[in-house]
């Protein structure tokens, strides 16, 4: 999934100067940063910034090799350190990062910090599981071991050089040991956001052709315990069912979360959201040590037949060494894998490559937090997405950092949960999204006011829009008017920051590929790449191509609106295309709509986005049904439920109208500009002479859902 913000978002924010804009009660202000935080800083000052974002410009060599002698390469590159097309009247596309040189991610990030950095006793990760009660303290040294365990079992399993993991897990240890053991040995991990549907990671599964596939047999997400491995099961069944089952082995980690609260053995776990919630699966159990942790294993009975066998991470780990030898990779060989909602519906898998990936996660890491070896790091995101693999795994451990790994939700047990768990660790740089923000913030001061924040030095959003609002309680309430707030812009293709970051070369461009100087609004691109920029979709060249550099040849398009105004910073308007941005998750209208049209009662269907106060944005939905079929609240409960059983959770739409016609251009586009207006109650529709029959507006206001008004 892609994350934004349409805030503009300054790498170098808590160095510099914050502004903040307006809204109705508030009034733009300038925040500068505490002078002790400005004097220890990376980047002091706006003129050090200036200095190194021209070096990273006019002589990229010279900045990036000078980047790239903080980490190990078994061979040194041979020719430039970037090369690259842009320009797909020229040839294909392709960039390219250390060319000639070889390396390996895993151990730049673990064996150069326990064996070269003596780090091996510094905690990596402390693990907070979803009750208070669960939790851990993982060495770089244990990591190492643990990694290396699983590193084995993986090649037991068969995995080679080239081949393509499925994960599917929640936030625990487990997670960061296999995506790590994959860029160990050479493998291409694919990781599945754990909310996500049966049909969605059978999707995944099949697109990129996956070998293994590691999962977990339960995780509590709050009071609710989803079964994933019957989620998986039924992904491995459908994968069989259009003859494409890849997968021989699949994985399973006995989760110790699968207890009740005082510690005794759950004897029931329930299905999980895509599934019937009135259906108990009950397993019995039965208490074993786990390699690394105690547990209770759940025998878990297959109840689909022909899926690959099922095999216990734990103990398979538990019989091989904890030394693996690191598979020396080529620079531009894949990483990883990761999916991100497509327009045309079809999720694309955005392949990232070894070395650009680890040189640009380290270095913004290292300036946008302004990390120091003091800090304890928390960065809420879940590893699914890609903030989760930048800025939880690779760029944190690739600095030595210590970092909060975070299984549970902000509101369990308590509306407090958050605020706890700083205290409890004294997390000094804090990175979440304006959703939870804007969540906890309905709860008030007082379940803030518990809990000492004191060691917070840096506060981070990420993945949407933050409001002014938001934003100033953020400031004043948590960061207790202290603390600078870095308000970041990312892609899952590209891993960026704007001001721009070092090595960032933005543009805005009109409709017609002009170039604008000054204050201007219009496309948001870039003219030249840098190494963390994605390097194809996997398997589709073409479509990387049409949908990222063939609208503007010369340029990498994000499909996103942006203004720069008259000081140089650069405001992020949100995408230009039919994407929905809820709760951080970038959301294909096109896949919705064909979850919806799936239902016998749907002729057709369109989805736009609404403002929601918690999530930002929320989907509200037309259908059009067939003749003889009517728009009751069954409907709308099958409709929801076939969405969340196809994408996920995170796609169930907040509202389903019904929509007996629908605004269409005369060739037959649909107009939904009109339909967003129409879902926000907004009557001034601006010019419908293109409309094939205004008369359907009135009809579509007058059946608008009650509880939007």
């Amino acid at each position: 999934m892609i994350d934004k913000s349409n805030q503009w978002s300054d790498c170098l924010i808590e160095l510099s100067t914050m502004v903040v804009p307006g809204s109705q009660h508030i009034e733009d202000k300038m925040y500068h940063p505490p002078e002790g935080l400005q004097k220890d800083a990376h980047v002091p000052d706006f003129n050090c910034y200036l200095e190194l974002y021209k070096k990273s410009i006019e002589e990229p060599d010279a900045f990036w090799k000078e980047v790239a002698s903080d980490f190990y390469w078994k061979k040194p590159p041979t020719g430039q350190i970037l090369q690259y097309n842009f320009d797909v009247t020229k040839g294909n596309i392709y960039v390219k990062c250390m060319e000639g040189a070889t390396t390996n991610m895993c151990y730049n990030v673990l064996d150069r910090n326990v064996k070269d950095k003596n780090l091996g006793e510094r905690v990596a990760f402390y693990w907070e599981g979803n009750s208070p009660d669960h939790h851990e303290a993982i060495t770089y040294g244990q990591l190492l071991g643990q990694v290396c365990r699983c590193s084995n079992t993986l090649k037991q399993m068969g995995v080679r050089k080239g081949d393509r993991v499925a994960i599917y897990l929640p936030m625990i240890p487990e997670l960061v040991y296999t995506m790590l053991a994959c860029t160990r040995i050479g493998a291409v991990h694919s990781i599945v956001f754990a909310g996500f549907s049966a049909e969605s990671l059978c999707e995944r599964i099949m697109d990129s052709q996956c070998s293994i596939l590691v999962t977990a047999d339960g995780v509590y997400r709050g009071e609710k315990l989803i079964n994933l491995k019957q989620i998986a099961d039924e992904a491995l069944e459908k994968c069989r069912e259009k003859a494409s089952a890849t997968v021989t082995r699949c994985l399973v980690v006995k989760h110790h979360a699968l207890r009740t609260q005082d510690g005794d053995v759950a004897n029931t776990l329930q299905v999980g959201p895509d599934f019937d919630q009135n259906t108990d699966v009950h397993l019995p159990s039965t208490r074993c040590p786990e390699y690394g942790r105690s547990s209770t294993i759940y025998h878990l009975p297959s109840t689909i037949y022909h899926l690959p066998s099922t095999i216990y991470l734990s103990e398979v780990m538990g019989q091989v060494s904890e030394h693996c030898e690191p598979e020396w990779l080529d620079a531009e060989d894949p990483l990883f894998i990761l999916y991100t909602s497509g327009s045309t519906g079809k999720p694309k898998g955005v392949l990232h490559t070894v070395a650009g990936y680890l040189l640009y996660t380290s270095l913004t890491f290292k300036y946008v937090f302004d990390h120091q070896p003091d800090d304890v790091y928390w960065c809420t995101a879940d590893i699914g997405w890609i903030t989760g693999h930048s800025y939880i795994t690779y760029g944190p451990l690739a600095n030595g950092a210590t970092s909060v790994l975070f299984e549970g939700i902000p509101v369990h047990p308590h509306v407090g949960r958050f605020w706890e768990v700083i205290e409890k660790y004294r997390v000094t740089k804090f990175y979440t999204a304006p959703t939870a923000i804007r969540l906890l913030m309905k709860y008030g001061l007082d379940p803030v006011q518990k809990y000492d924040l004191s060691s917070l030095r840096i506060l981070g959003t990420v993945g949407e829009p933050i409001n002014p609002e938001a934003w100033h309680w953020y400031h004043e309430v948590i960061g207790q008017k202290r603390c600078p707030v870095v308000d970041t812009f990312w892609q899952t293709e590209t891993v960026r920051d704007t001001f721009p970051f070092f090595g960032v070369e933005p543009t805005i461009l009109n409709e017609h590929g002009e170039e604008l100087e000054g204050e201007a609004e219009g496309y948001l691109v870039f003219r030249r790449p840098w190494p963390g920029i994605m390097r194809t979709l996997y398997g589709n060249q073409e479509r990387f191509e049409n949908t990222y550099f063939k609208k503007f040849p010369g340029f990498y398009v994000t499909g996103d609106g942006c203004r720069r105004d008259r000081d140089g910073y650069y405001w992020i308007a949100g995408r230009i295309d039919d994407m929905i941005n809820v709760s951080g998750h970038l959301l294909s209208t096109a896949e919705v709509e064909a979850s919806l049209t799936d239902h016998g009662a749907v002729a057709e269907a369109a989805v736009v986005s609404r403002p929601h106060a918690v999530k930002g944005e929320c989907l509200y939905c037309f259908v059009t049904l067939k003749d003889c079929r009517e728009f009751n609240r069954t409907l709308v409960d099958e409709l929801k439920r076939q969405v969340r059983e196809k994408i996920g959770p995170i796609a169930t739409p907040d509202f389903i109208q019904n929509a007996p016609g629908l605004p269409k251009t005369r060739s037959g586009k649909i107009m939904r500009r009109v339909l967003r207006q129409i879902a926000r109650n907004e009557k001034d529709l601006g010019d419908l002479s293109t409309m094939a029959d205004p008369k359907v507006v009135e009809v579509l206001f007058n059946h608008r859902c009650e509880t939007a008004s």
